[in-house]
């Protein structure tokens, strides 16, 4: 039965995902009344998520970029069912701008946030800059356009070492090195923009301070189009290996009320300032002091359901009832 409050902007919802994501969403869409369409590789003939959609639709081959990484596909798998709205759950073609305003060009609903928005916050050096219009905290670096070893050395001399050299469209580690001193510097930038090229297709990079024994720390965010901007709490995610998240614990057992205060309301700010619209998560790094603003992820985490266990709130929902 559909809970009362919802207003209707559509009544088929596709998932453009698979797994547990795509299970996860299609329960929650089944219990808010929704019909639903689930999508599949050759490979995934047989999983859970095809069984439990109303319909299913097959994209194509095993591998992703011919399946579920396919943009032309999943539109026209929409399309095929009559379906009005697309959840991309989390990976695969969640955090892409492109297929984001594919779905509005093709008059679906987007769950998630703009193409815009995306653009905006997708990019590390670039949402650097807008944080710090925004007066939100920065980790000491540079993030500008210039790319030359000169200039990249030059900040790294400011900034003082150690430093960060990381990719500016990087993610889990990739195209980053920690570098102890000048003497270390050209090398390091040749590797990291070696290996960005090869995993992102974009060498820029960005250069940082590189703060000892820190915290890991991400806000929970979601906001509406009406200007209504939520932060759920923080989720500690410090116990890493080879920088992928191992544990998540919240709330952190290292901030105090204040930092609590303090980090939550610079991730309200960091998602203010593109207006955000859906749910998203906040990322900063903690000297055991301060925060500071590393990334924002446009999109629903695999780490969501942390959140959604200390609150009381189920985020997909929320999702749905924000689209």
């Amino acid at each position: 039965m559909e809970r009362p409050g919802l207003y209707r902007r559509f009544n088929k919802l596709l998932i453009a995902n698979r797994g547990e994501i795509a299970v996860r969403v299609l329960r929650t869409a089944r219990a808010m009344g929704l019909r639903t369409v689930a999508v599949y590789s050759e490979a995934d003939r047989g999983a859970m998520h095809v069984g439990l959609a109303d319909e299913a639709v097959l994209l194509g081959p095993a591998r992703a970029r011919d399946s579920y990484l396919d943009v032309n596909s999943v539109i026209a798998a929409a399309r095929q069912t009559g379906a009005e709205a697309v959840h991309p759950g989390y990976g695969f073609l969640s955090e892409n701008a492109e297929f984001a305003q594919a779905c509005l060009d093709a008059g679906l609903v987007f769950v998630g946030p703009t193409a815009a928005m995306m653009t905006a916050m997708g990019s590390k050096s670039g949402s650097k800059a807008l944080m710090e219009k925004a007066g939100v905290p920065l980790v000491p670096g540079y993030h500008g356009e210039a790319q030359d070893e000169a200039t990249l050395a030059k900040a790294a001399a400011r900034i003082g070492f150690p430093v960060l050299v990381k990719a500016s469209a990087g993610g889990g580690g990739r195209g980053m090195r920690v570098v102890g001193s000048a003497a270390e510097l050209a090398g390091a930038i040749v590797s990291a923009k070696r290996e960005a090229k090869a995993a992102f297709g974009d060498d820029r990079m960005l250069v940082e301070k590189y703060v000892q024994n820190p915290r890991h720390i991400e806000v929970q965010v979601i906001g509406d189009s009406h200007g209504n901007l939520l932060s759920l709490f923080e989720r500690e995610c410090t116990l890493q290996r080879r920088h992928q998240k191992v544990i998540e614990e919240a709330p952190s057992p290292t901030l105090n009320e204040a930092q609590r205060e303090a980090v939550s309301a610079a991730a309200r700010k960091a998602a203010g300032a593109v207006d955000y619209v859906g749910a998203g998560t906040i990322e900063f790094v903690s000297d055991g002091k301060d925060v500071f603003f590393i990334e924002m992820n446009t999109r629903l985490q695999v780490e969501h359901p942390v959140t959604e266990l200390i609150t009381g709130i189920d985020l997909v929902e929320w999702q749905l009832r924000v689209a």
